[in-house]
């Protein structure tokens, strides 16, 4: 668990991270160098879920070895799939992470969203659904490991 307080947004007690795969974690299929290590040492503190349609065949041979559970949807209604999930988990317990259209319903319903916007892009529905963008996975990991970030961020 990971409790932070953020004068003026909210106390968060965060229990589970929830990421995307392609286009967050990864760029083509292939884990983003950094990744591996940061998700290690954040899976102290949360619980990690990766919820992805895995466009290209590669998350759970990328992803092996890690303490993250992965979960691969349909390519149909994925907003829909992963918001539920999120919902699942108890959305106020949950700082989700992602870059897509279809990452959207899950930034907007968790405790904290962040939308990223690297190589492959972010969509604008993302972007506007998240509480906090980053242009670097590891920066937006990192407002975890080092909370100060986030509450300075976030605070009001």
């Amino acid at each position: 668990m990971l409790a932070i307080a953020i004068p003026g947004f909210r106390q968060l007690e965060l229990g589970h991270l929830v990421l995307d795969y392609n286009g967050t974690l990864a760029i083509d299929g292939k884990l983003i160098p950094g990744v591996r290590e940061a998700l290690g040492a954040l899976a102290q503190q949360l619980e990690i879920h990766v919820v992805t349609a895995d466009t290209h065949g590669s998350a759970g041979s990328e992803l092996s070895g890690l303490p993250v559970k992965l979960t691969i949807i349909a390519l149909e209604s994925q907003a829909e799939a992963k918001l539920a999930y999120v919902r699942q988990l108890g959305a106020e317990h949950v700082c989700a992470i992602g870059n897509g259209r279809n990452d959207r319903k899950m930034l907007a319903a968790a405790a904290v969203g962040v939308a990223l916007v690297q190589r492959e892009g972010g969509a604008g529905e993302a972007v506007a659904s998240a509480s906090v963008v980053t242009t670097d996975i590891l920066d937006a990991l990192d407002l975890l490991r080092r909370p100060s970030r986030l509450i300075a961020t976030l605070r009001s």
